[in-house]
């Protein structure tokens, strides 16, 4: 299986949960350079929610 970790060069947002009974983890590297990792559901979720609002997808709105 490939690494799916983000990195400078391949930015973007991986969540796991590799099973039931352990506690989420993500990471999240975007373009313009800032980067964040979580573990636990509450810290992913904000992770995931602060990424899709800064980040990643925002960039394309911010340059319309």
């Amino acid at each position: 299986m490939a690494d799916l970790t983000p990195t400078p060069d391949r930015p973007g947002l991986h969540v796991s949960k590799p099973s039931p009974s352990a506690p989420p983890t993500a990471t999240a590297v975007c373009h313009c350079g800032a980067s964040a990792s979580a573990r636990g559901d509450a810290q992913v979720r904000a992770l995931v929610d602060g990424y899709t609002a800064n980040h990643g997808p925002a960039h394309a709105k911010q340059g319309r």
